[in-house]
Formats: C-alpha cells, sequence, structure tokens
C-alpha cells in the first residue's frame, strides 16, 4: 500500500535506536525526508548510516539528524533552527525511572512532567497551525501501555504520560486542526525488544536473584503473543497513522502489546 506521504518531511525525536529509529525507518522506506533527533551524537550518526545505506530507502528520500535534548528549550530550538516546518512530528522521550513515589520531591516530578507531557506539546505548539495552514499533518507521541493499564512502580510516566493523553484528547479534536487534516494520535507501546526492556529485565533479575533468561521468560509468558514485539512493527504502525489513509483516525490512543492488555476498551 502506498501511504501516499513520500516527499514530506518528518521530525523524529529519540531516534538513534529503539521505538524512535523503528518510526523513522518505517517513514523513510516510504519516501519521506527525516530529521532524526537524539541526545547521543555517536549513536545518532550510526543510526543516520543505517538508513543512508538501508537499500529499502526510495533515493529521494534525505536522512538528516541534530544531537539535542529534545526536552530543553535550547534543544527545541536547535532542531528548528535547521528546520521550522515538518508535515510529520513523532515526540518521544525516555520514561522516567521507577520507584516509590514517597521518594520523590517536587523537582523529579517536573522533570518526568516536562519530558513526557510539555515537550510533545511543545513541538506541538511549535507545528500544528503550519500543518492545518498547508492541508496536512500528523503528530504520534510514543506515549506507553502504562497509560491503559498504569503499573505501581511507574507512578512518574503513569502521571506524565496521563497528562499527556488528556490534552491530546482535546487538542485532536478541535475544528480548526482536524478538519484542516491535520491528526494527533498516541502510540502506546507494550513489551519490545529494546535496550530500555533490557536494562529493566536485568534490573528485575538482579533485584530477584533470578537468572535474566528466567525473568525474560516469564515476561514474554505474560503475553499472548508470547513474545516481545519488534521496533519495526512498531514503526510500521506509526508510518500507518502518519499516511493519507489514516485522515479520519485523530485522538486515538493504538495500544500495540501483543495482547497484554487483558481489557474490552
Amino acid at each position: 500500500m502506498d501511504f501516499g506521504i513520500a516527499g514530506r518531511w518528518a521530525l523524529v525525536c529519540g531516534a538513534s535506536k529503539g521505538l524512535g529509529f523503528g518510526c523513522a525507518q518505517a517513514l523513510v522506506r516510504e519516501g519521506v525526508h527525516v530529521l532524526l533527533v537524539a541526545r547521543g551524537e555517536q549513536a545518532l550518526l550510526a543510526a543516520v548510516e543505517k538508513l543512508r545505506a538501508d537499500p529499502a530507502r526510495p533515493a529521494q528520500a534525505s536522512v538528516q539528524c541534530v544531537a539535542a535534548d529534545i526536552t530543553t528549550v535550547q534543544g527545541r530550538e536547535k532542531v528548528f533552527a535547521m528546520r521550522s516546518e515538518f508535515d510529520i512530528v513523532v515526540t518521544n522521550a525516555g520514561g522516567p525511572p521507577p520507584g516509590d513515589f514517597r521518594n520523590w520531591d517536587r523537582e523529579v516530578w517536573i522533570k518526568a512532567v516536562d519530558a513526557n507531557m510539555l515537550t510533545p506539546i511543545e513541538l506541538m505548539k511549535a507545528t500544528v497551525d503550519g500543518m492545518a495552514a498547508r492541508g496536512f499533518g500528523r503528530v504520534v507521541n510514543i506515549t506507553s501501555s502504562a497509560v491503559k493499564a498504569p503499573i505501581d512502580i511507574l507512578g512518574l510516566s503513569n502521571g506524565a504520560r496521563s497528562g499527556l493523553t488528556g490534552f491530546v484528547a482535546g487538542v485532536a479534536r478541535t475544528a480548526k486542526l482536524a478538519s484542516a487534516n491535520v491528526t494527533i494520535n498516541n502510540l502506546l507501546p507494550g513489551s519490545y525488544d529494546t535496550d530500555r526492556l533490557k536494562a529493566t529485565i536485568a534490573a528485575g533479575a538482579q533485584r530477584s536473584g533470578q537468572p535474566v533468561q528466567a525473568v525474560t521468560q516469564a515476561r514474554t509468558a505474560a503475553i499472548p503473543a508470547r513474545r516481545f514485539g519488534k521496533p519495526e512493527e512498531f514503526g510500521a504502525a506509526c508510518a500507518f497513522l502518519c499516511s493519507e489513509q489514516a485522515s479520519y483516525i485523530t485522538g486515538q490512543n493504538i495500544l500495540t502489546d501483543g495482547g497484554a492488555y487483558p481489557g474490552t476498551y
């Protein structure tokens, strides 16, 4: 299927690896020009080279990058100094650490909200009106399955990402955006085979005294698909939400977790 987005410009955050890279890869393969953003310059440059060498990338699809912390004002200024207008924006920032809410002071909360709620809002604020004026726009926020099924030790993520979810539910339905072919949706990943998941499993194994393999098997056994997701699968879902065919989907929370969430809604 031709998604009809070849030649569009996309900003993909946290794109040097994991789910962000999966999204960037899927968009590049659709012929989209992509600007990758991540904090680590070495990993970012490696990601760019991998995308440029991808045999599935149409020759006309350019791949650029900027090393910046998108959660800061300075980082966002650096990004928009390179390019001010985007047709597609994929927001993504690393989740805050787990823990006990009794140990989190105001500074810790503000940092979590700033990265996982306010940063996506700032990126939307900077881009959606231009999208509306041009008659096309797609925003995909990478959030978490914890928005649907909160996890007790991930209170920072539960709170910050739920705030973003509520904001998107309102702004996505404004007539100024929805009638101008600008959609805003959230992608909620479950357990995907990424470095972050590996680190989480390793930490869990250390706490429990169990082998990493045993913890991994227990995690996959709790997923009906009996496996972790692949970043390429997540990227494909993102690319579809950015497509012309997805123009009637907005304000939604799309859960991709291999069936792990047990609820109906």
